[in-house]
């Protein structure tokens, strides 16, 4: 794809204790064929919709137990400078940027908030072949306790404007880049358990989405939400039986007017 402006959505990728299992759950989830398991790094191994790459899993570092999750990467020209942006703007960096052979450069990184993202630079490798056709990545939305730090954060370390849905049960932000919707940004409610920290919910597209919830449950995943007909398309949330939070959209199956959107600031 052609390079993307800082603080696009480029990658998401996943570490599982069970990668085996992994590909065989998101296999038959999300339609996914997997290539060649990398054992120079670390037996990363990329996944395919339709022969696209849309997504990678790989096993934890050794001796590291961290619960499975999808974390998603954003477009940077430069990690280094990016990486000075997210200390300057009270984030902090998990992981300092890392040259990746010729694939390009990764940092990981965490919000004020607490949510864990990552950022790339391109070279080799320049993200997503595809976005928002079946089995590919569509959109994501940072959940987070603490809505005004993320809203202070997000948009300062990427230039992002924001619009908020005017709405008293749901506090839900976008952020946008050059006027196009990249992120949302939900408040999480008491309805989430305590246990359940902040983080990035990916969502992939299906479509089915009924059938996609069935499939998972079927294979030991869980449906969180849903799934409901939304003027955005028809979704649910789910974890997989690895623990990992991730939802399904079918963009084409849609409800009612889109919601009013208030800008910001």
């Amino acid at each position: 794809m052609a390079a993307q402006p800082e603080g696009t959505p480029i990658w998401a990728d996943a570490m599982f204790a069970d990668v085996e299992g992994a590909k065989k759950f998101y296999g038959e989830v999300l339609g996914w064929t997997f290539g060649e398991s990398s054992t120079e790094f670390g037996n990363y191994t990329e996944a395919y919709a339709d022969g696209k790459a849309v997504a990678a899993v790989v096993p934890p570092m050794p001796g590291a137990e961290e619960q499975a999750s999808w974390c998603l990467y954003f477009a940077t020209p430069d990690a280094a400078a990016t990486a000075a942006r997210i200390r300057e703007s009270g984030g902090e960096v998990v992981m300092e940027p890392m040259q990746v052979a010729d694939f390009g450069t990764m940092c990981i990184a965490r919000d004020p908030s607490g949510v864990v993202f990552g950022l790339w630079q391109p070279a080799k490798h320049t993200g997503f072949d595809t976005v928002g056709t079946p089995g590919a990545f569509c959109w994501a939305e940072v959940y987070t306790r603490d809505a005004a730090k993320a809203d202070a954060f997000f948009p300062k370390v990427f230039s992002y404007t924001q619009k908020q849905m005017p709405d008293d049960k749901i506090d839900f932000r976008v952020y946008e880049l050059n006027g196009a919707p990249l992120v949302g940004r939900m408040k999480m409610t008491e309805d989430f358990p305590p246990e359940v920290g902040p983080f990035m919910n990916v969502y992939f597209a299906v479509p089915d989405c009924d059938e996609a919830v069935a499939r998972a449950e079927k294979l030991g995943g869980r449906c969180r939400y849903g799934p409901v007909t939304s003027p955005f398309g028809r979704f649910a949330s789910l974890t997989d039986p690895h623990g990992a939070a991730f939802s399904v959209l079918d963009p084409d199956t849609t409800e009612g007017e889109m919601p009013p959107m208030d800008e910001v600031g």
